[in-house]
């Protein structure tokens, strides 16, 4: 039974604890990508410069804005997480591969949108049976 406090928030005590978690990473995945994805589609001097830099055609930017906002919804959709997780990380290694192709640092080549990746899954599977059950078959 949900404490008086609980109740105030709108705290269901019948919801665990880790799909909370869950959802709170999955926020955190859907602000980097809304704001990801609104400045590709609003083409500012930076995303022409890194366009530039990758050796894309400026033309592509808004492009991948939108493929990245369709991707988002998909996993914003409890049905449809899982393939939005499947998609958001392939976004993540085309990048990573458009970055390794022109030497860029480290960080911003392999740790990053590994990091982003573990935040997609790691939300994904905390908030999901289905994926925790593919994961942690017994």
């Amino acid at each position: 039974m949900a404490t008086s406090s609980q109740a105030q928030v709108g705290i269901d005590a019948r919801v665990p604890r880790s799909v909370w978690v869950g959802r709170v990473l999955t926020g955190l995945v859907a602000i980097f990508f809304l704001l990801d994805a609104g400045i590709h589609v609003m083409v500012p001097q930076p995303v022409v410069d890194a366009m530039t830099h990758l050796g894309y055609p400026l033309a592509s930017a808004r492009g991948i804005g939108v493929v990245e906002l369709v991707c988002l919804l998909l996993y914003l959709i409890p049905a449809t997480a899982p393939i939005g997780a499947v998609l958001l990380t392939g976004l993540l290694g085309g990048a990573m591969a458009a970055h390794v192709r022109v030497g860029d640092p480290f960080f911003e080549t392999y740790v990053f949108p590994v990091l982003i990746g573990a935040l997609i899954w790691g939300g994904l599977g905390l908030r999901d049976a289905r994926v925790r059950a593919l994961v942690f078959q017994r």
